[in-house]
C-alpha cells in the first residue's frame, strides 16, 4: 500500500510538473505574440507620424492637388484611431485594422503619384528624405507583421499540439489570428520618383 501511494505521487508530481511547464510555454508564446503585435502597432505609428511632415512639405508646392492631401489627411486619421488590444484580438477588428491601413498605403500611394508631376517637389531635399524614411518604414512594417505572424504561428502550434491543447482549453488559451495581406497588395506602396 505505501508502495502504491509512492507511484501515485510520483505521477502526479510528473502530471503536474509537465501541466505547468506546458502552462509556462503557452503563456510566454502568447506574450511573445502579444509584444510582436505592439511591434506592428509601432511600425504603423512611425508611418503616421511621418505624414504629418510630408503633408507640410508637399503644401509648399503652389497649386499642389488638394484632394490628395485630404484624402492622405483623413485616410491616416482613419488608421491612426484604430488600435487593437493584443489580449483582445479578433479577426474582426484585426480585418477592420488592415482595411484602414491598406486605406492610408492607397492614399501614401496617390500623393506619390501626383508628386510627379511636381519637379519642384521632387527636388526638395526634405521631401526626398521623408520619401527615404518612408521606404524605410514600409520596410520595417513589413518586417513586423512576418515576425508578428512568426509568433502566432509558434503560439497556436503550442496551444493545438497535443498534450497542449488539453491545457489550453483548461485555462482559456484561444487561438490568435495572423496578419493578412489585403487582396491586391502583395507589394509595398510605391514610392520612387
Amino acid at each position: 500500500m505505501n508502495k502504491g501511494l509512492i507511484i501515485f505521487g510520483v505521477i502526479v508530481a510528473i502530471l503536474l510538473m509537465g501541466g505547468c511547464s506546458s502552462y509556462n510555454g503557452m503563456n510566454t508564446a502568447q506574450k511573445e505574440a502579444q509584444q510582436k503585435w505592439a511591434d506592428v502597432q509601432s511600425s504603423y505609428q512611425r508611418r503616421a507620424d511621418l505624414i504629418p511632415n510630408l503633408v507640410a512639405t508637399v503644401k509648399g508646392v503652389a497649386n499642389f492637388e488638394q484632394t490628395t492631401l485630404t484624402q492622405v489627411i483623413q485616410a491616416r486619421a482613419s488608421a491612426t484611431a484604430i488600435k487593437i488590444d493584443p489580449k483582445d484580438m479578433t479577426p474582426e477588428k484585426l480585418q477592420q485594422f488592415q482595411q484602414s491601413q491598406g486605406q492610408l498605403s492607397q492614399a501614401l500611394g496617390r500623393l506619390m503619384v501626383v508628386s510627379e508631376q511636381y519637379p519642384e517637389l521632387k527636388a526638395n531635399e526634405s521631401f526626398r528624405d521623408l520619401q527615404s524614411q518612408l521606404e524605410g518604414t514600409e520596410n520595417r512594417i513589413k518586417v513586423s507583421r512576418d515576425a508578428f505572424n512568426e509568433a502566432v504561428k509558434e503560439y497556436n502550434v503550442k496551444i493545438t499540439n497535443f498534450p497542449g491543447v488539453m491545457m489550453a482549453g483548461m485555462f482559456h488559451f484561444k487561438e490568435m489570428t495572423m496578419y493578412q495581406a489585403e487582396a491586391g497588395s502583395e507589394k509595398a506602396p510605391e514610392v520612387k520618383f
